[in-house]
């Protein structure tokens, strides 16, 4: 259990608040590069509490302004799109892509007003799909050499979802590798060789064994937690029965991500985003390290999840999340199909928008979260005491020299899994094609 205080600190994030202040520190998530396809590139963004508009201009330069003209408050996102700015249809001012008031052809002639009107501004990074921005104080932090950065635009797909709940729930779903015998079970086996594009479809490494059979039939892993340059690694071991080791590494990147592996042949980068303290956005970096990304398909496989422009769940809490008692009963442990993001968005969403975690118990498997936690609290501490050099990934450490990170699934002996994971990571690594990922 927690306090009301504390719980509040650590979900409320827009602007002033502690964690939203610690956010700030690092590039965000703000849109897919596939919402600024089509004739007119401007959408509407709210991050972190904050109404903002993003455009392409015409020299296929990004801008991220704010939502409300500075006049009079009309919506941007309904501006003219011209002369490499947005051009508010009330009274004609014009904005370019850094904010700046560079027009107001109704005032008199000669009046210099503009150059007064600033509007909210920050700056704005493409990178494999997904649009980025840095809004907090001082120059941007370089951006860490992870694999979905690293790797070219061919072996990325970047998709996103929007979820009814506070960031803390859906980012600390993936910080807890005993949900995946339960939450994510399946009573029957799929054929792993239809599993392209689908998380836990796999063979256990280099195994026989579904994923799916081995989440069920191991259902105690030993979770251990390192700190790390970029937040925390997290070991989940599940002994079998044959004197070998199931190795799960997974990894939370501070502030609001996870890096988790999805098959030997990708992995999954995934940011938890603040809409505002009630909803957030995730996204997702897919980084193959086998052969390209075969993104029509991916795309295909979550557009028949997810309905557009907003990226929302058909499956959600209107229609019970299509809970079928029937199901529950022969092939999935919830009952609510076979895509697992809608079983974590079931648990993200019904325990309300923020949890009131002064009813919460967390139990030994839970460790992950509580060490997050209390990163977290140390960076609200840092950034009040104006110590932001020591934020992960800001604390003195290169981000051009922080690799991977490591996640993967592999089997070793019982007592060797360390050099287990170490050899079976850099295998997969050594064989990349298309791209070099060794670190």
């Amino acid at each position: 259990m927690i306090s009301k205080e504390l719980n509040d600190t650590f979900t409320l994030t827009g602007p002033g608040t502690d964690v939203g202040e610690v956010m700030r520190h690092y590039w965000q998530p703000a849109a897919l590069s596939d919402e600024l396809e089509g004739k007119r590139p401007v959408v509407p963004v709210k991050l972190l509490g904050e109404d903002l508009v993003l455009f392409r201009d015409s020299e296929d330069k990004l801008g991220l302004i704010g939502r409300a003209c500075p006049h009079r408050g009309a919506d941007l996102c309904f501006g003219r799109l011209e002369d490499n700015g947005l051009r508010c249809p009330f009274h004609g001012w014009h904005f370019d892509r850094d904010g700046q008031c560079v027009e107001q052809p109704g005032e008199p002639e000669g009046s210099r007003m503009h150059e007064k009107i600033q509007n909210t501004s920050y700056p704005v990074v493409e990178r494999n799909g997904i649009i980025f921005t840095y809004m907090g104080p001082g120059e941007p932090p370089e951006f860490p050499n992870f694999d979905c950065f690293r790797a070219p635009d061919t072996h990325v797909f970047a998709f996103k979802g929007l979820w009814d709940c506070n960031w803390l729930q859906a980012m600390e779903v993936g910080i807890d590798p005993a949900h995946a015998s339960f939450l994510h079970r399946f009573l029957q086996d799929e054929d792993p060789a239809g599993g392209y594009g689908k998380q836990f479809r796999d063979k256990a490494a280099n195994t026989d064994i579904p994923m799916t059979k081995l989440l069920r039939d191991y259902p105690r892993p030993d979770i251990s937690v390192e700190e790390t340059d970029y937040g925390l690694r997290l070991i989940a071991l599940r002994h079998l029965d044959n004197g070998k080791t199931h190795i799960r590494i997974t990894n939370q990147i501070f502030p609001g991500a996870i890096s988790i592996p999805m098959s030997r042949e990708m992995i999954i980068t995934q940011w938890h985003v603040p809409i505002d303290d009630h909803s957030c956005y995730w996204y997702s970096m897919f980084t193959s390290f086998d052969k390209p990304v075969d993104k029509e398909l991916m795309r295909a496989q979550r557009l028949k999840e997810h309905r557009l422009p907003d990226y929302a769940p058909i499956k959600n809490k209107s229609n019970n999340y299509s809970f079928d008692p029937e199901e529950q009963n022969r092939e999935t442990y919830t009952g609510m199909g076979l895509d697992i993001n809608v079983h974590d968005q079931w648990a993200v969403e019904s325990p309300g928008t923020i949890f009131d975690r002064t009813k919460e118990h967390l139990g030994k498997t839970d460790v992950a979260i509580t060490k997050y936690r209390r990163m977290l609290r140390a960076a609200i501490t840092d950034v009040k005491n104006g110590n932001n050099d020591a934020l992960p990934m800001l604390n003195g450490v290169d981000p051009a020299q922080i690799f991977g990170p490591i996640s993967n699934d592999t089997i070793g002996d019982r007592e060797n899994w360390k050099e287990a994971f170490a050899s079976s990571d850099a295998e997969r690594r050594e064989a990349c094609s298309g791209w070099d990922a060794k670190i």
